[in-house]
């Protein structure tokens, strides 16, 4: 499970079997969250808030460009 970054205590990461479209998993105390990229929509929620949800977005939003360079380095090496 490659982790891309933590930051506030949020864990962003892909798993090593994900598949397309892009997306990222949020990870915080036992909740889930998915996310999809361009545009950063929400794909499931599992016990966020809406304020962290909203925190995860604009992470998401300000990271995008970097999350896709991360997901394209680990799955085109893996093919």
């Amino acid at each position: 499970m490659p982790t891309v970054f933590i930051l506030f205590g949020f864990i962003f990461k892909f798993y090593s079997n994900d598949h397309e479209p892009l997306h990222i998993h949020v990870l915080k105390d036992g909740k889930k969250a998915k996310y999809a990229l361009f545009p950063v929509t929400l794909k499931e929620n599992q016990g966020f808030k809406t304020s962290e949800l909203k925190l995860v977005e604009s992470i998401i939003e300000e990271n995008e460009e970097i999350i896709a360079e991360h997901w394209n380095r680990y799955f085109n090496k893996r093919r």
